[in-house]
C-alpha cells in the first residue's frame, strides 16, 4: 500500500506550529508568520487543523494513567557484557499477588500502543483525504466513504470528495447523488451549482437538472445556501420537502413531497410530480441504452407518474396517453414531439 506523505503546506503548517509552541519567536519570525497566514485561507485552515490534532494527542496522552513522561525519559538499561543475568531479591511472603515480569512490563506496553494508536489515528485525520467517484452510463453505484457515510450515486453521475480534520465537502460535479450521512462532529456539506446544502443529522439527495437544482430531503433536515456557501439561506427543509433552485437567479420553490419518492430510485424507479417531460427523460436516459429524444416544445410538458427505469416501453406507453403528445421509434431511439392539432 502506498504511503501518503503530507503535502508542502501540511509540513509548512507543522512546522509554524513547532514554533509557536516553543515560543521566544523573534519579531521577524513573527512578522513572517503572519504573512503566511495572510497569502491564503487555505493556510489558516492548515494551521487550525494541525493544532486541533496537536491538543487531541495531547488529551489522549493525559488520559493515559501512567508518568508518560517519565517513561519516555528513563534510561535504557546497561549493556550486560559480561552474560550475567541479574536476579531481583526474593519479594517478601504476603497476601499481595506477586508481579510477574510480563505483569511489570504491561504498563509499557499500554502506552506504547496507546501513542502509537493515537499518533496514528491522529494523524490520519489531519492529512487531508480526497477522493473522486463516477458512475458509468446505466451503472449507478453505492459508496461508503471514509466517514461512514452512504453516497448513492446515479448512472452517469460525478462526485469529488475532501475529507480533513475540520469538515467534509463533496462536490457534486454531474447528475445525482443522495446522502446517508455517517454520524461525525465535522460539518458535512454537499456543494453543487453554486450552492452549499449542509448537513443536519440526515439523509437527503440533490440532482443537478437542466435548469435548476432539486434538493429532497427524506430524513433529518439540511439548509441550503447560495454562492457557494457565503450567501443567504435559501431554504432549511425537513423530511419529506424538496427544494427547486434556479440556476439563473437562484429562486428557490419548495414543496412537499413523500420521503420514499425521494429515493425510490435507489431501487430502480423513476417518480416524477408535475416536472418537465425533459428533465424526466435525461433520468430515463442515463440508466438505458434506447434514448429518448425530447423536442424544445414536449421537453416544456409537465407531467407525473412513477415507472420502472429500467422500462423503457412502460414509459412510450405512459407518452402515448397523453393527448398533447405523440412518439415514433427510430434506429437511434424514441422521438416525442407535440401533437399536430388539424384544423377543422
Amino acid at each position: 500500500m502506498a504511503v501518503e506523505h503530507p503535502s508542502a503546506l501540511t509540513q509548512a503548517a507543522a512546522h509554524w506550529h513547532a514554533l509557536q509552541r516553543e515560543g521566544d519567536l523573534s519579531p521577524s519570525q513573527q512578522r513572517a508568520f503572519m504573512q503566511w497566514l495572510l497569502v491564503s485561507p487555505d493556510h489558516l485552515r492548515e494551521y487550525m487543523a494541525i493544532s486541533e490534532v496537536a491538543a487531541a494527542l495531547g488529551d489522549a496522552l493525559r488520559a493515559v494513567p501512567v508518568d508518560v513522561d517519565a517513561l519516555l525519559q528513563a534510561p535504557a538499561p546497561a549493556a550486560n557484557t559480561h552474560n550475567v543475568v541479574r536476579l531481583s531479591p526474593r519479594p517478601v511472603a504476603g497476601p499481595a499477588v506477586r508481579a510477574t515480569r510480563a505483569g511489570r512490563g504491561l504498563p509499557r506496553i499500554a502506552v506504547a500502543a496507546t501513542l502509537v494508536m493515537a499518533v496514528g489515528v491522529l494523524g490520519a485525520m489531519a492529512w487531508p483525504r480526497d477522493g473522486h467517484y463516477v458512475a458509468e452510463h446505466g451503472a449507478p453505484r453505492q459508496i461508503t466513504l471514509a466517514d461512514n457515510t452512504v453516497v448513492h450515486l446515479d448512472a452517469e453521475s460525478e462526485i469529488s470528495v475532501r475529507m480533513t480534520v475540520l469538515g467534509r465537502r463533496v462536490e457534486l460535479e454531474r447528475g445525482q447523488a443522495s446522502f446517508v450521512v455517517g454520524k461525525d462532529r465535522r460539518p458535512f456539506a454537499v456543494h453543487a451549482a453554486g450552492l452549499q446544502v449542509t448537513d443536519i443529522g440526515t439523509t437527503f439527495d440533490v440532482s443537478l437538472l437542466r435548469e435548476q437544482a432539486r434538493i429532497g430531503v427524506s430524513e433529518g433536515r439540511v439548509h441550503v445556501r447560495g454562492d457557494g456557501g457565503r450567501g443567504r439561506m435559501l431554504a432549511d427543509l425537513g423530511a419529506g420537502q424538496a427544494a427547486r433552485v434556479d440556476y439563473r437567479d437562484q429562486q428557490v420553490q419548495v414543496s412537499d413531497e413523500d420521503a420514499a419518492s425521494i429515493t425510490a430510485w435507489w431501487n430502480g424507479r423513476v417518480v416524477f410530480r408535475d416536472e418537465p417531460l425533459r428533465d424526466v427523460a435525461d433520468r430515463f436516459n442515463r440508466r438505458n441504452t434506447l434514448r429518448l429524444h425530447v423536442s424544445d416544445a414536449a421537453g416544456a410538458l409537465r407531467l407525473t407518474g412513477n415507472l420502472r427505469a429500467d422500462d423503457v416501453g412502460s414509459l412510450r406507453a405512459f407518452l402515448d396517453q397523453q393527448p398533447a403528445l405523440t412518439t415514433q421509434q427510430s434506429a437511434d431511439g424514441i422521438h416525442v414531439r407535440m401533437r399536430t392539432v388539424t384544423p377543422l
